[in-house]
């Protein structure tokens, strides 16, 4: 070994994990790719489901656990107002983050780890990197007329999704070299031919939401993009097909993800991306 390499700087690599309820289980099955190569990352991000599956990751926990928790669930379990249009409380997420990761700060996970969330008092972006794990995660996946808004310290959170659905600028504030990027829903702008109101306002938030989420695919090194567009973000049904699709789109990416981790992948410049606008706590 030369002497220059003793002193070499490691690279530090994150990962953000999107946002898109229930398509969020294709994250199990990059996570279990990640594993076969024995790829670990540095820092990890996660919006909504993404926060879930992010801190999953961050706590240790290896993709066939995740996948038994998640097959264990059911919709109700998470979602527990039985009245249309009535918006439930997080407890439902926030039982089963107790449950499964125990009562504990988001500094107590093995790994260092963000959410996003949005606080509707200032409007602001937050990126929650220490407190209550359970709560910061509800708040984080806590999406606007489904769920009730969380109440985190001084702010009122609601779904990250809203402002960085897929947070890949985060790894860098903490001095991440590279970041890779999944994406469990990139299909999800389609149009409708439909006149009826509720069609055209569901098609105008998938158009929102596609401009939301390409910030993330700029801020990334590398996006792993799953196409799950035959799936209901509602529903927890074909898990194990998600799964699949998340495997086999990061196996397919290997090779470019081997070139990040051995630092020959060609480097974004550095920038603020976007730092003035988001709060830290």
């Amino acid at each position: 070994m030369k002497l220059f390499d003793l002193f070499k700087k490691k690279i530090k690599i994150g990962i953000a994990f999107g946002g898109g309820g229930a398509k969020g289980m294709t994250h199990i099955g990059v996570m279990k790719a990640f594993e076969e190569y024995g790829l670990n990352f540095d820092y990890v991000a996660g919006t909504s489901v993404g926060s879930i599956m992010g801190a999953a990751y961050a706590s240790g926990m290896k993709s066939n656990e995740i996948l038994k928790i998640a097959k264990s669930m059911k919709t109700s379990d998470i979602r527990t107002s039985k009245v249309f249009f009535m918006p439930s409380k997080t407890e439902g997420i926030e039982s089963m983050m107790r449950e499964n990761f125990g009562d504990i700060n988001i500094e107590d996970l093995k790994k260092p780890f963000s959410c996003v969330a949005v606080d509707m008092k200032s409007t602001k972006e937050l990126c929650i990197s220490h407190g209550n794990l359970a709560k910061a995660v509800a708040g984080s996946c806590c999406v606007p007329g489904i769920f009730q808004p969380v109440v985190f310290q001084d702010y009122l959170l609601c779904d990250g999704g809203l402002q960085n659905n897929i947070p890949a600028n985060i790894p860098r504030f903490f001095d991440c070299d590279y970041v890779i990027a999944v994406d469990c829903n990139s299909t999800r702008t389609y149009g409708t031919e439909s006149t009826k109101t509720l069609d055209i306002i569901s098609c105008a938030l998938r158009v929102l939401m596609k401009s939301n989420s390409i910030k993330g695919y700029l801020n990334a090194d590398l996006t792993i993009a799953c196409d799950t567009k035959r799936y209901k973000a509602t529903e927890l049904q074909g898990i194990d097909e998600m799964v699949e699709i998340g495997y086999r789109n990061t196996i397919d990416m290997m090779p470019e993800i081997m070139r990040i981790f051995s630092g020959k992948y060609p480097k974004k410049k550095k920038k603020d991306y976007g730092k003035d606008d988001i709060l830290f706590i």
